[in-house]
């Protein structure tokens, strides 16, 4: 198989930081990555907030209820819905900023932002734009731990054929 393929195979949520400041090529990279992402109609309905100041980061992480890696990380991008935004279309951002962020040997941890008005309200976006995601991001940890769920459903569990 191709590198690509195994990596995408052993990307993992990294929940472990060692608290320097990203490059900002890195940074710009990543972000570089989330702005190719392919988009239903080629809409581009997203856009980011890139909070670094660790009080705005610990003002975002008190949005949702499992958000350590937002206080951790020295890096956390907010990913706004915009109007013309759709869910899927920011799962598909989410994934491709995380896999850019592997491939330049970063952590990086998918977070849920439980209370989205609250956090449109810290990160100062305008009405009609949605928040709800959240990527944490930065350099892995000296032993980065990835997501304590491991392992994976057998096929035959999850695929079905012409029917359910």
């Amino acid at each position: 198989m191709s590198e690509t393929y195994d990596r995408i195979l052993r990307l993992r949520a990294i929940r472990s930081f060692d608290g320097r400041p990203l490059e900002a090529s890195d940074l710009g990279a990543v972000l570089e990555a989330g702005r190719w992402t392919g988009s239903s109609k080629n809409r581009q309905g997203w856009s980011f907030v890139v909070v670094t100041d660790p009080a705005q980061r610990d003002a975002l992480a008190a949005c949702g209820d499992f958000t350590q890696p937002v206080e951790d990380a020295p890096v956390t991008i907010a990913l706004i819905q915009e109007p013309n935004g759709n869910d899927f279309d920011i799962g598909r951002l989410a994934q491709n900023l995380m896999l850019a962020a592997d491939a330049l040997g970063l952590a990086s941890c998918p977070v849920t932002l439980h209370r989205s008005a609250q956090a449109a309200t810290v990160l100062g976006l305008p009405p009609e734009a949605k928040v709800r995601y959240a990527i944490a991001l930065g350099y892995p940890g000296v032993n980065p731990s990835p997501a304590k769920y491991g392992g994976r459903k057998p096929m035959e569990e999850l695929v079905h054929r012409d029917r359910y």
